[in-house]
């Protein structure tokens, strides 16, 4: 094999920078879409698309969601197999990163704009086509991207490192989208309708999120920090070989409640800021920012302590203080401390969770599948990336899909109980996982 240059900070930054702007278009999706279609009646936004239920449970945007994340499941593991059988020449990731970022972008931008200013059927399938793309070239970018923390991570040490880096840059990405509700205004003083200048602030960030993708794209010769070790197999074989590895599954049935545990914080931020709390939209990046911060704070203890206990005593403890924050959720408005103290509480609860689990899934992903290939023989990178990534998205599609549904039995200034059923919710999944996670090997 021919020997692989050493990862210098140089490229460990311009890997996560990638992460920051992917992060951009995700948390556009994560924190707006249901809100700019589904808010609540104070918002001056009009029905685009029908907002009503059907099924008594059901609707239109939860269902589009869910078709999205189904597709995007199917997608997952199909494109990761072609990156890792991939003998392009310049390299296996990359290229597929490339191809994808422009396309990523535009369908972003596209999922808020509609052909008719009124619900109608053609409001609805442009909904679902865009939001079906956008899902197609987002996992075309990341199933790819993340195969690469494992493959440019040659130890242990290092797979930890990059993990810490994107963990770092996706929070900072996170607090960039959900900073919108700072831009419109902007807009809207210039006498621009609530709803395009929504729309403008998305395309701006979009575009900054496009830039930042390029950066891993044009700064890392793949050829030069990667050993190529393109898989035979195909398709299918990959696949149930991937599945054949026990502590991974476990793992990953844990790491499919966080998932929903974090799109709830992401999608219902808007909804516990300005329903439960009273508070404005502009406090949803003030909460997400703080989170961020306390994050950040936290980061250098866990990468430190992880290396001395072992990850999975930090993710079980990481859970048990999502859950704990979940259910503390559901009492938001109630306590007899100001709003404001109650959202603070909230964000040292959960924020500690989030610290921990913005850096050591990747990198226990990254484990797994670098041991799974030293015994094997089949680095399977992409795949277990995959698997990975599904999981995250299967989680989003369940928190989304029952967060809309459970919207329906109240999203409104005092009448408000399918708000706080969603921590609940998202507080018993968690809880069920952390049960099933005590089965996990920390190998």
């Amino acid at each position: 094999m021919e020997e692989t240059k050493k990862l210098t900070k140089r490229i460990k930054w311009g890997y996560a920078l990638g992460q920051l702007g992917w992060s951009i278009l995700s948390g556009i999706i994560q924190v707006w879409l249901v809100w700019f279609y589904n808010p609540p009646s104070n918002v001056d936004i009009p029905e685009m698309i029908p907002r009503n239920a059907f099924f008594g449970f059901l609707t239109v945007i939860g269902l589009i969601t869910m078709l999205g994340r189904l597709t995007d499941g199917i997608t997952d593991p199909w494109i990761a197999s072609l990156s890792d059988r991939s003998k392009n020449p310049k390299g296996r990731r990359i290229p597929f990163m490339k191809k994808a970022v422009l396309p990523f972008t535009i369908f972003t931008v596209l999922v808020f704009f509609m052909p008719e200013k009124t619900s109608s059927a053609i409001n609805i399938i442009w909904l679902t086509v865009s939001l079906l793309a956008y899902y197609i070239f987002y996992t075309m970018y990341v199933a790819p991207y993340f195969a690469l923390t494992s493959e440019l991570g040659h130890t242990e040490k290092e797979r930890l490192d990059l993990s810490t880096y994107i963990a770092l840059t996706w929070f900072i990405g996170y607090i960039i989208a959900s900073s919108a509700s700072f831009i419109w205004p902007v807009f809207q003083n210039m006498g621009i309708s609530l709803v395009t200048s929504i729309r403008i602030s998305v395309a701006i960030l979009s575009v900054l999120g496009f830039l930042f993708m390029l950066i891993p794209i044009i700064t890392i010769d793949e050829r030069k920090y990667v050993t190529v070790k393109p898989v035979p197999n195909d398709f299918m074989k990959a696949l149930k070989n991937t599945f054949k590895n026990k502590n991974f599954l476990i793992f990953e049935i844990f790491f499919l409640a966080y998932g929903i545990a974090i799109t709830i914080f992401q999608t219902g931020n808007v909804y516990y800021v300005t329903v439960l709390l009273g508070l404005n939209e502009t406090w949803v990046t003030i909460i997400t920012a703080m989170s961020g911060l306390l994050a950040f704070a936290l980061y250098p203890a866990v990468n430190i302590y992880s290396k001395k206990t072992g990850k999975k005593k930090l993710c079980f403890f990481a859970m048990i203080m999502l859950i704990i924050a979940y259910l503390y959720c559901s009492f938001l408005g109630y306590l007899p401390i100001s709003p404001k103290l109650q959202a603070i509480i909230f964000v040292v609860l959960a924020g500690i969770g989030f610290a921990i689990f913005g850096i050591l899934p990747n990198a226990i992903v990254a484990d797994i599948a670098k041991n799974d290939g030293d015994r094997t023989g089949e680095y399977k990178e992409g795949m277990f990336f995959a698997v990975q990534t599904f999981m995250n998205k299967l989680g989003q599609m369940i928190a989304m899909i029952t967060f809309s549904s459970v919207l329906l039995l109240g999203k409104e200034p005092g009448a408000d109980l399918g708000i706080r059923l969603t921590g609940i919710i998202a507080a018993s999944i968690g809880f069920v996982a952390l049960m099933i996670f005590t089965k996990y090997k920390d190998e």
